[in-house]
């Protein structure tokens, strides 16, 4: 079961107390965009295997979004931060730097 820290009433709760809501640090497209630009934002979403950072919202707690960095393989979490953060923390990307040795942040985006 995937258990996640929520960073905004700071309790550790499973799967079931949460809502996923897709991939995190998308450019969101919306008035004033191409028809192209708009179909790849409601479309096109990256499903890797291994490090993914997602949104989570805690729905039976404080009803917040935020992220989450973990592996698609191993359900490892890296961790968890606020949704208005533009980037991971610093030290999520050193954790998963560690557990995966030539990974970077600017490579990823």
């Amino acid at each position: 079961m995937l258990i996640l820290h929520c960073p905004y009433c700071g309790m550790d709760v499973d799967e079931t107390d949460l809502h996923g809501g897709g991939q995190a640090h998308l450019t969101r497209e919306g008035p004033g965009s191409t028809d192209a630009e708009f179909e790849d934002y409601l479309f096109m979403r990256e499903n890797p295997k291994g490090v993914h950072f997602e949104r989570w919202r805690h729905v039976y707690g404080c009803g917040k979004w935020f992220h989450a960095a973990r592996c698609t393989n191993t359900l490892q979490v890296f961790g968890t931060y606020p949704a208005q953060t533009l980037e991971p923390p610093k030290e999520i990307c050193e954790a998963i730097s560690a557990a995966r040795p030539g990974w970077s942040w600017g490579a990823f985006k």
